[in-house]
């Protein structure tokens, strides 16, 4: 359930109208198990409206109960891994990654910020003490004002984007749209990285051998690589001019224990912020490699999420994910 002031529109269009301070995060809350309905809608439907799955997470909450809930291992030996608080609060939850990359192509070529939030997840959950199932996301001015774009024009056309998802959520999925609201983003929003590498002839040589060294480092620190995005490759294979990089691809992190004790112990809306975004690229010519991502700071921020041990583990993770970018030579700015 969402723990923060929440406003239902009792209709979609009265949703994205209505205005009642800084907007968060949107639910389509419909009652009883939207599972069925949810996978039909994303899996054959999404793309209707020209967007596209990729690195779909689903029931996660199963793999909590395997992980975490179980106390011995399928060879009988203990589960390092077991909880002993162990309680199995989910019926569901569900990362599901989208993009719209026709409608970003031109966004990412203005605003490379934006791919804090490209793709981003459709999320879903459902408590098991609650005949609800919730499906949405984060709010797109939210996300705008996150990754920091300010151009009016720019974030109207990426709010542009979001009418048609909102629409086909409410015809499969219905139910009540509910929309938090928060006060304020952390002082901080983003962590940015610079790395200036020398330039081969080849520049795939650099990021094979860099995206090698980042996989290791983050695995090697318990992350998981929930998702990799190539939008260069991709509108190149499409034709489409993105010439004004010579690379641009977006990671997507999980790191597992980390969201087990923030979701399935009271938090599950917080998906909608998962899994993270980091994006990384190099404008033509150059031998810089920008990286960005959103705080997880913006999870507490925007959820009001008052849990002292849930902050607390935002706060370290944060500052985890910098010293492992500073370990692999990046510059923090």
């Amino acid at each position: 359930m969402l723990r923060k002031l929440i406003h239902t529109a009792a209709a979609l269009s009265l949703a994205a109208t209505m205005v009642f301070g800084a907007q968060g995060v949107m639910f389509n809350v419909v009652k009883g198990d939207a599972e069925k309905q949810y996978n039909t809608m994303i899996n054959k439907k999404i793309s209707s409206i020209e967007f596209s799955l990729s690195d779909p997470h689903e029931r996660i909450n199963d793999a909590y109960a395997k992980k975490y809930g179980t106390k011995t291992l399928e060879d009988g030996k203990p589960n390092p891994g077991y909880d002993p608080a162990w309680k199995q609060n989910l019926d569901n939850l569900g990362f599901f990654s989208i993009a719209n990359d026709k409608k970003l192509r031109e966004l990412l070529i203005k605003a490379p910020e934006l791919g804090g939030f490209s793709p981003f997840n459709l999320h879903i959950y459902k408590n098991m003490n609650e005949d609800k199932s919730y499906v949405g996301h984060i709010m797109p001015e939210t996300m705008l004002d996150i990754v920091g774009v300010k151009d009016e024009a720019t974030r109207k056309e990426f709010v542009a984007i979001f009418p048609p998802l909102d629409a086909l959520v409410q015809a499969e999925i219905g139910g009540k749209v509910e929309v938090s609201e928060y006060k304020a983003l952390p002082q901080k929003p983003m962590m940015k990285f610079e790395i200036t590498f020398e330039r081969p002839e080849d520049l795939s040589e650099y990021i094979d051998e860099f995206q090698e060294k980042f996989e290791a480092a983050f695995e090697k620190n318990q992350y998981i690589i929930a998702g990799y995005k190539n939008f260069k490759e991709s509108y190149d294979d499409l034709e489409l001019d993105f010439a004004q990089y010579d690379a641009y691809f977006v990671y997507s992190l999980c790191h597992f224990s980390f969201s087990y004790n923030i979701f399935n112990k009271g938090r599950p809306d917080a998906g909608a912020f998962a899994p993270c975004s980091m994006y990384m690229y190099v404008k033509a010519g150059t031998n810089t490699l920008v990286v960005g991502m959103p705080r997880l700071a913006n999870w507490t921020a925007v959820l009001n999420i008052k849990d002292a041990v849930m902050q607390k583990l935002v706060i370290d993770l944060d500052k985890e994910i910098t010293t492992i970018m500073i370990g692999l030579g990046a510059k923090e700015i």
